[in-house]
């Protein structure tokens, strides 16, 4: 069965939460280096998933880091097939 991540946006009221939450979700490892470069290598090491971003609306809160954290995941699911990305508000 694929396995489903869920990533709570609503808990990323900054940039240290929002690399917390995603640690979190994502089940990243503790190396993970907490910035959106190494948030992009951790996704294309995922097994074949289905991530799922909730609230995500909340993303606004974060500015242009908010974007950014989007593009990382559009980007990842870009190049991975098997990476699939559900965006839900």
């Amino acid at each position: 069965m694929r396995p489903v991540y869920t990533v709570d946006c609503s808990k990323m009221q900054d940039r240290a939460s929002a690399h917390d939450e995603l640690a979190r979700a994502l089940q990243l490892p503790e190396y993970y280096g907490r910035n959106l470069d190494a948030l992009y290598d951790c996704l294309m090491d995922l097994p074949e998933c289905t991530v799922v971003l909730e609230h995500i609306g909340a993303l606004e809160e974060l500015g242009p880091y908010g974007e950014h954290v989007l593009d990382v995941f559009q980007d990842a699911a870009r190049e991975r097939e098997d990476l699939i990305l559900e965006k839900e508000e």
